[in-house]
């Protein structure tokens, strides 16, 4: 099968690698669409340490049954599926638990980071267990569909938040998991919903998609203007979707007293914390990690048009051409987003 491989950082390679093997309890995907995330990008220049050459990156995927495994019932060959990007045990406490995201055994498809190796969806085939899928309705393109990993993501990130409807909410960062955090915290009820960023773009994309007020984080005095909108309170919800120092600071400066921050961007390893804002103003700061089951409702709600991610496909390509599409997202190329590569067209 062809495979876009990482062969070296910043070096990736179109090469025929074996099929994968299934285990009784996994199926094969012949892969439609796997999107390029933003930590894929990261994963190429070698930045996260979280994508070791050689590897085979990918996991917003989506695709159809070509093989099941002998001990799979549930799901028949030719189904129309997705599949959560985490690999989880099932068994341990966390799994039990319904955190399956924390799992102790826990595999992320396309991670190498020293302590496993699973490659990934940018390839014509790949090997999931069967307990992660998901059916498609008919309605739902395999583009689109490479988009309910994220979707699950920014579900999971305001299903933690618990905001009350009716509530202000701050996006920082107007990317692809921050403007589908703004429309997740659209169909919770919230508003108005503010979202900064510093690219002008981004945001007017944001409130395409359903922002209240965008401001210009490069421009404007965020947390000034956070408080003049909210009667000189600040925002009762902030969710930070960028993961760096600036970010990070202007979330928890732009949230009212008592307000919960959830953070949910994760570039930067370690950031300096404004310590005594946080205790003194008693902010709540809430991590939050891939998904746990939000799978379901986000299927639901991109079927039904609730939540739109169309306006942030930006190209749908070969994946014979994604060598170029990794160069161009690297390079921050303007009003670029999300590419979805298409491995089944690309012989």
């Amino acid at each position: 099968m062809q495979a876009l491989q990482l062969t070296d950082y910043r070096n990736l390679q179109l090469v025929d690698l074996p099929i994968p093997t299934i285990a009784p309890d996994e199926v094969l995907i012949r892969v439609a669409a796997c999107g390029i995330c933003g930590s894929d990008v990261h994963g190429f220049d070698g930045s996260t340490g979280r994508r070791i050459p050689p590897l085979v990156m990918g996991h917003e995927a989506a695709g159809v049954i070509a093989q099941a495994g002998a001990a799979v019932s549930e799901y028949a060959v030719g189904e129309r599926v997705t599949f959560d990007s985490t690999i989880y045990c099932g068994l341990c406490r966390f799994c039990r638990s319904g955190a399956a995201n924390l799992c102790d055994n826990r595999q992320v498809l396309g991670v190498s980071c020293g302590d496993y190796r699973r490659n990934g969806a940018f390839a014509e085939y790949v090997a999931v267990p069967s307990r992660i899928l998901y059916r498609l309705p008919d309605a739902l393109g395999f583009p689109e569909s490479a988009m309910i990993e994220a979707v699950s993501v920014a579900l999971h990130a305001v299903k933690l938040t618990q905001p009350e409807q009716g509530s202000t909410a701050l996006v920082v960062g107007a990317g692809m998991i921050g403007l589908l955090i703004l429309q997740a915290l659209r169909v919770a009820g919230c508003g108005p919903i503010i979202v900064t960023d510093v690219d002008a773009g981004r945001l007017e994309l944001a409130t395409r998609l359903g922002a209240n007020r965008v401001i210009h984080a490069g421009k404007e005095d965020v947390p000034a203007q956070v408080r003049s909108l909210t009667g000189g309170y600040g925002a009762d919800t902030v969710l930070e979707a960028v993961g760096n120092a600036p970010a990070i600071r202007t979330a928890i400066q732009s949230a009212r007293k008592g307000a919960t921050i959830t953070l949910v961007g994760n570039l930067a390893p370690e950031v300096p914390l404004p310590l005594q804002t946080v205790v003194t103003r008693q902010l709540r700061l809430q991590g939050s990690c891939a998904s746990a089951g939000e799978y379901p409702e986000a299927i639901a709600l991109l079927a039904s048009g609730a939540i739109d991610v169309s306006p942030m496909i930006s190209a749908v390509s070969p994946l014979s051409e994604g060598a170029r599409w990794f160069e161009r997202l690297h390079a921050r190329e303007a009003n670029l987003m999300k590419v979805v590569l298409t491995p089944e067209s690309s012989r």
